[in-house]
């Protein structure tokens, strides 16, 4: 636990803290002021400049199927809307329980994606414009709620390698997040970073032992800007990147329909507030998902995943995920 005298403390004596929500596809942020302690088992948290959440998924993470997306022609467009439920009931520090109480999120995204021609290669310069709301229950109440649009994400897929006929497709993407998202340091909860944000991904999809199963494995990391106007005191939020590896299995029951499973872990990102570094800042999480894609009319499908985190070393712990995605193709 972080030694609450060697926490960044404003002029008028109050510490600043700020929690990082990453949420659904985007990284979603909220904090925590020293005021907002008032109940003892928050106590915990008064100890800590930042606290990082349990399972850290952001616009980097993938559905099983996003990069045999590669044998897509140029000229198509894909439309998609995606709707994420979490539910986060206890908070862990150094892989030890530390406090309960619900922290909820309710976020959509729209994504839109155009396929295009560069040189020999295909990709797909596309937007995510995720919002929401977020809000604490139970214990966790004096965090309030928050809702309103998040940072807006710009990215594309180049596919360097595509093989169609065996199923195999390697591809590397770049992403930008903007701080166009609803933030303010006075408040508890924040939808918004107010930093950018850069990661950088590549990914291998290929059948395994039979074309009806598909492994998809992927490694990014995300470079982060400083935060010069965090919490109360305008103190500046700095953090050391952060990794994330993923795999995929999805199984072809037949042309319209798949079940599909997935593994997370998310290493790295410590935090530093006014070049001091929290020490319960650290990601470690493992986290997994399962569930099923159905292509119910020819240009539409609809994936429907259950998740939750296996680890958490630091942050709050999510005991309940329900991810949706509808698309269209035209």
């Amino acid at each position: 636990m972080c030694d609450k005298s060697r926490a960044p403390r404003s002029v008028t004596g109050k510490q600043d803290k700020r929690i990082r929500l990453p949420l659904g596809r985007e990284t979603m942020n909220y904090s925590l002021s020293a005021a907002s302690c008032v109940r003892r088992w928050l106590v915990p948290l008064c100890l800590m400049a930042t606290i990082v959440i349990g399972t850290p998924a952001r616009a980097a993470d993938l559905d099983a199927d996003d990069y045999s997306a590669g044998g897509l022609p140029a000229g198509t467009n894909l439309a998609l809307l995606y709707f994420q439920h979490a539910v986060r009931d206890q908070y862990n520090a150094f892989g030890n329980k530390a406090g309960r109480g619900d922290l909820t999120s309710d976020i959509g995204i729209l994504r839109y994606a155009h396929f295009v021609d560069v040189g020999p290669f295909i990709a797909d310069p596309q937007f995510l414009l995720p919002f929401g709301s977020l809000h604490g229950s139970g214990d966790q109440r004096a965090l309030g709620s928050a809702s309103g649009i998040g940072d807006l994400i710009l990215a594309s897929t180049f596919w360097l390698y595509r093989d169609k006929v065996a199923g195999r497709y390697f591809g590397v993407t770049p992403f930008i997040y903007a701080p166009t998202g609803q933030y303010n340091r006075n408040q508890p909860l924040s939808l918004g970073e107010n930093r950018w944000k850069f990661t950088l991904q590549t990914a291998y999809v290929t059948p395994l032992f039979t074309p009806k199963l598909t492994m998809q494995v992927s490694a990014d990391v995300t470079f982060y800007t400083h935060n010069s106007s965090y919490g109360a005191a305008s103190q500046t939020l700095t953090q050391k990147p952060l990794g994330e590896f993923q795999e995929w299995f999805m199984y072809h029951v037949n042309k319209d329909l798949d079940i599909r499973a997935g593994t997370f872990q998310f290493v790295g990102g410590t935090q530093f507030v006014d070049g001091q570094r929290v020490r319960n800042s650290h990601t470690s999480t493992v986290n997994f998902k399962v569930g099923f894609g159905w292509n119910f009319a020819p240009t539409w499908s609809l994936v429907g995943l259950y998740g939750r985190d296996a680890h958490v070393e630091n942050g709050f712990e999510e005991s309940t995920r329900f991810n949706f995605r509808v698309l269209k193709a035209f």
